[in-house]
């Protein structure tokens, strides 16, 4: 029998990414596979700056570069391919140190979570292994696996499981959690080509808004390409293995370009849900990513919701474990959490409706108000701006009811001095940002609490972004989250929790 601290059961992004903020703080974790490597079909092609700063804390600033690319933003077009209306995003490096938004390979993002997972020796990571029961009491989670290359069978125990098992997860069934559905519910089907041909299209999202074949392209990597379009009613992707059918969709973008240069990786069907799990926690066992929200892919934020439930929930675990954080902290997982992958599913229903809904009514109102949305500046911010809402308020974020407050945002990853980021200073730590250099006491507590300090000097990012939040000074949690902002140093010191040195500082190089 194996016993660990921490079991997390999958490893797609959201369990990759939880086994190394853990390993990171020195938290030993196993990780249970069903699959023997990494799943070879694309799903997730985009993420923004915000998930894309998670990355890089994982160490994975330069491999992501490397097999990403930065998309231009949105494009709404008509059947004929005329542009109705056009939201573009900046490509060059925005307040958290990358492109507002990139487009990506799933396979290819997996292997490079797996790769920098061999670096800390307290992950492990055991593929091919089936968890078939999860049972818990007072003491600890016990977990049957199955073998399924040799059909052997094995018992695990662990302090805490994560349950990172998809929306079919088995995980949630044995917490009896069940699904909330939001509304929504649509058959698509998703094209991947891989060609050398270059399509010569614009680099961003190009949305079909057409109410008889709703559709999205976008360019995913070098030579591969994804296209999703809505199927009618009693249509099934079998309809559309023969390129013959399949062809003339997509040939608005491929132009010329011949059938047989293009290879087609999958066509496959989709259904798109909107869906919440009504509790995310059950003693020690909690739900990340898709066993705990499924939502429709307009806005691109489906597996980056996971990894912000990883990011939100593995300093706080691995400060439990460490003894230097309450066990009640863990309860501000769900509220932060739920009510923000609410609010983005909320938000991806709206914007698929709005391109896809109405009919050939909603089709003519599309065409008349569209090319005049740029000029509506909330509704452009929402196209634009990949800045997401701040989290609930809870026991480490201490927002005011009556107004917007830096609390519950992240701050900016801003640059401090020539190529070092807010990030490589607070190095995974808490940290305070203020306008104003502390005392020799005030500066003693906070190295003795194993936080970071960071100067937010005039005319600074930093220092616009506390004037702009009326603040003079803030604590920054180490997932990056605003916890708080108040008036003088003494202020924050008074709400920053007390880290110890087991928890201090990740034990390698978090990028940037």
């Amino acid at each position: 029998m194996t016993v660990v601290p921490v079991v997390i059961v999958g490893a797609g992004p959201t369990g990759l990414t939880a086994a190394t903020l853990l390993a990171q703080y020195g938290v030993e974790c196993l990780i249970l596979e069903q699959w023997g490597s990494v799943y070879p079909l694309p799903r997730a092609v985009a993420l923004d700056d915000e998930v894309h700063r998670i990355l890089a804390r994982l160490g994975l600033r330069d491999e992501f570069a490397a097999i990403s690319r930065p998309h231009r933003g949105l494009r709404l077009v008509d059947r004929t391919m005329r542009v109705l209306a056009e939201f573009q995003r900046d490509v060059a490096p925005g307040r958290h140190g990358y492109p507002q938004g990139s487009m990506f390979d799933q396979p290819e993002l997996e292997a490079i979570l797996r790769r920098n997972l061999k670096n800390y020796g307290s992950a492990t990571l055991r593929g091919s292994t089936e968890v078939t029961a999860l049972t818990q009491n007072a003491d600890g989670v016990r977990l049957d696996v199955t073998d399924t290359a040799t059909g052997g069978h094995d018992v695990v125990r662990a302090s805490y499981v994560l349950g990172c098992d998809g929306a079919n997860s088995l995980t949630r069934a044995s917490i009896d959690a069940s699904m909330q559905d939001l509304g929504f519910t649509q058959r698509w089907l998703v094209i991947d080509v891989v060609t050398e041909v270059d399509l010569d299209q614009w680099e961003g999202v190009h949305q079909l808004c057409d109410p008889t074949r709703a559709g999205t392209y976008m360019r995913v990597g070098k030579t591969r390409y994804r296209w999703e379009f809505r199927l009618a009613p009693g249509e099934t992707a079998d309809d559309f293995r023969d390129m013959t059918r399949l062809h003339p969709l997509i040939a608005p973008w491929t132009g010329n370009t011949p059938a047989g240069k293009l290879q087609v990786v999958r066509a496959a069907e989709y259904t798109f849900r909107a869906q919440v799990a009504d509790r995310w926690r059950d003693r020690r066992v909690f739900l990340l990513g898709d066993a705990a929200h499924l939502t429709p892919p307009f806005i691109g934020q489906g597996m980056g919701a996971g990894l912000r439930d990883a990011m939100n929930l593995a300093w706080k675990l691995a400060g439990v474990l460490h003894g230097t954080l309450p066990e009640a902290v863990l309860d501000t997982y769900e509220i932060e959490r739920k009510q923000h992958a609410r609010a983005m599913i909320k938000l991806a229903k709206i914007i698929g409706a709005a391109m896809t809904a109405g009919g050939r009514a909603g089709d003519v109102i599309r065409r008349a108000v569209a090319p005049r949305l740029h000029l509506v500046p909330r509704l452009k911010d929402l196209a634009t701006d990949s800045e997401t809402p701040a989290l609930r308020r809870s026991a480490l974020v201490l927002r005011p009811r009556l107004r917007r407050a830096l609390a519950g945002r992240l701050c900016p990853n801003a640059i401090l001095d020539g190529e070092r980021r807010l990030d490589d200073v607070a190095a995974g730590r808490f940290a305070i940002v203020a306008s104003s250099e502390p005392p020799a006491t005030l500066q003693a507590d906070i190295q003795r609490r194993g936080a970071a300090f960071i100067a937010a000097r005039p005319g600074s990012e930093l220092h616009r972004w506390l004037r702009d939040g009326r603040a003079h000074t803030a604590v920054i949690r180490p997932d990056g989250t605003v916890l708080g902002a108040v008036r003088d140093l003494s202020a924050a010191c008074a709400i920053l929790p007390g880290f110890d040195g087991n928890l201090s500082r990740p034990t390698t190089n978090t990028g940037g």
